[in-house]
This record gives C-alpha cells, structure tokens and sequence, in this order.
C-alpha cells in the first residue's frame, strides 16, 4: 500500500474506533449490554452456519449421499421442482416461466421514467397482465387445461400475493374514500364492511370461504376453491388496506380540498388528481406492510390443501425417502418468504426515498 493510501486509511479506522466507542461503549452498561448482545449473535450464528454451511452437503441425488452431519439440501436439490411449481405439469411450466418474465417487465416498465401518459398506461398494462397470466397458468384458447389442484409452490403463492393485491389495494381505496364520504349510506356500508373483515382471522375466512360456501351456493354453481381462498384472502387485505390509505387521507392538509374547490374542481377530480395521489403517497409504507402480511398469509390456504410453498414443503415429508428432513423444509420456505419480504420492503424503502427527493 502507498503512502498516500495509508494515510487515507487511518482517518477511516479511526473514525470506526470513534464511532463504536460513542455508539456501543460509551458507558459501563452500553458495553455490558453490547458484548452480552455480541455473545448472542455468536452462539446462535455459529451452530447455525456450521449446520447450513460447513458441515452441509450439495451434492448427490438420495438421502444416502447425506453423510456430513449438517443440513442435507440435496433434499432441497431433489424436490426443486415441486417447490417451484408444485404439481404443474414439467412439460408446460415453460408457461409458467414465461409469466413471471412477463410480471418482471411489467414492473420494470411501470417504474420507467420515460413511459408515456403512466397514470393511465400502468393500470392498463397491469390488467392486461393478469388477464394474460391467468390464461397461461390455466389455459384454454389453444393451451393445454391444467387444472388448479396441479398448482403449487412458489408459483402459487406468488399467484395468490398478485391476484389477491390486485384485488385487494383499489377495493381497499373504493373502502377509505367511502369511509370517509359525506353520505352516510356509503359510510356505514364502508365502515361495516371494513369493520366486519378485520375482526374476522383469516384462517377462518379461507376456511369458510373454501368449505362453507359451497353449502350455501345455488345448485350448479361451483366456484373454483383456489378463487374462493383468493377472494376472502383479497377482502381481509382490503380491509386493512383501506385504513391504510384513510390514515393517508386524514393526514393531506384540507387546504388542498378548500384550494381545489376555488378552482372549481368537483369531488372526483379533487380526489383523483389532487388528494388521493398525496394519500397514497404518505400510506406508501403501511400499504407495504399490508402486502408483505399477505405474501406470508397465503401459507394459511395450505389448510383447505392447496400446495403453496410451505404447503408443497410439507407434503414433501411424508416422502418415506425423506422423512425427517423437516429442519431443511421448513429452512427453505422460510428463507424465500424472507428474501421476497425484505425485498419488498427495500423498494418501498426506495420509492419513499426517490419520492422525497423528487418533491
């Protein structure tokens, strides 16, 4: 190293050593509390990585090429499949893939700066989407049927996450903005409705919506179970996500609506062009949030047996070849909820951020 870059780095460490006497050990009691915190980490995160890593084996195909002692993702490597796309058919999850290249451009584009005319573009492009994925996954109209009990794993929950969002963020605006009208008709229409979904578990919801709701449905009438534990999946979220974006309403000052309204702007065009893009803005995060609970409550449709990610993870167990591997099951399913939560709640984070600094 130069001299020059030596110089450069003693500032730097320096400035560390500050930073964690000021941060960490700055009294008797922060430094207790922060070696008992350290101590912590470093006894659960050694077992762990000696299991998971060290000690763990990749390779091989059967249960008898597990032989070091720590975690045997070849279990992992064997069921990959079925831990994507559950029970589709390997002959056409080429739809499937295709799908999820389509979602991926759809949200890249949705965030392109120079996409013209966006508030009107997105939602169209975003309809045409799920109309277009839906015929994919289900087919019909010159693709092969594949029935819903053959849908799975990662794909399902990811499914499930998109279609119940859909449904469940402008439900959950129609549900604010009539919470918060001036008819009381609408109101107490809003209110119970919101009221009535939040006070109900979900478990429960899927349950009878999956279980119940035939029993009350017209003769000849059968409704797909997967869209019956989407709908209610859909209604609980909307529910919730409607106070999100009322706490948002409440918050966008009234002179906003007392300068619209002296411009001569009637209620809607107040809403959709002035408020509503404030309010949805503030709620950004607890909207987030709202969507990050639903990506970790589609688990519970595992319940009435449909194989989402943690259910296909489950059933994968009373495989006699593997049983036992429950640790490396629940190990990998944890992990991807976890890497799909957090990255949505870093690009929440950075909308947020972006935003700011744009206005």
């Amino acid at each position: 190293m130069t001299a020059a870059g030596t110089l450069g780095v003693r500032p730097l460490r320096a400035s560390l050593i500050r930073r964690l006497k000021a941060d960490y050990f700055s009294t008797p009691l922060n430094a207790l509390v922060s070696l008992a915190c350290l101590a912590a980490i470093v006894a659960i995160v050694v077992p762990l990585v000696r299991w998971a890593v060290i000690n763990a084996d990749f390779a091989g195909t059967t249960r008898a090429d597990c032989t070091g002692g720590g975690a045997c993702w070849v279990f992992v490597k064997a069921r990959f499949g079925q831990f994507m796309y559950g029970f589709y058919p390997p002959s056409e999850r080429w739809r499937v893939n295709l799908a999820a290249l389509l979602m991926i451009g759809a949200t890249a584009l949705s965030f392109w700066p120079g996409l013209p005319r966006r508030a009107l573009t997105v939602p169209l492009l975003w309809a045409g989407l799920l109309v277009v994925a839906a015929w994919l996954l289900a087919g019909g109209a010159g693709l092969p049927r594949v029935e819903t009990r053959q849908w799975g794993g990662l794909m399902l929950t990811v499914f499930l996450s998109v279609y119940a969002g859909a449904l469940a963020v402008p439900l959950g605006i129609l549900l604010a903005l009539g919470r918060q009208s001036e008819l009381p008709v609408i109101r107490l229409v809003a209110t119970i409705f919101i009221e009535f979904w939040r006070g109900v578990p979900i478990i429960t919801v899927i349950f009878l919506a999956s279980l119940l709701l035939p029993l009350v449905m017209p003769a000849g009438w059968d409704i797909d179970r997967l869209i019956r534990a989407l709908v209610g999946l859909a209604f609980v979220i909307a529910a919730y996500m409607a106070e999100a974006v009322r706490g948002g309403l409440q918050a966008v000052p009234k002179g906003q609506w007392e300068a619209a309204s002296a411009q001569g702007l009637g209620y809607w065009q107040t809403t959709g062009l002035i408020v509503l893009p404030q309010a949805l803005r503030i709620s950004m995060p607890a909207m987030t949030n709202e969507f990050i609970a639903l990506v970790k409550n589609t688990s519970l449709v595992s319940i009435v047996s449909i194989f989402d990610l943690l259910g296909i993870a489950q059933a994968s167990l009373a495989d006699p070849a593997w049983v036992g591997m429950n640790m490396e099951a629940y190990a990998f399913a944890g992990t991807v909820y976890w890497l799909i939560c957090f990255g949505l709640s870093r690009w929440s984070r950075h909308l947020e951020t972006s935003r700011k600094t744009t206005h």
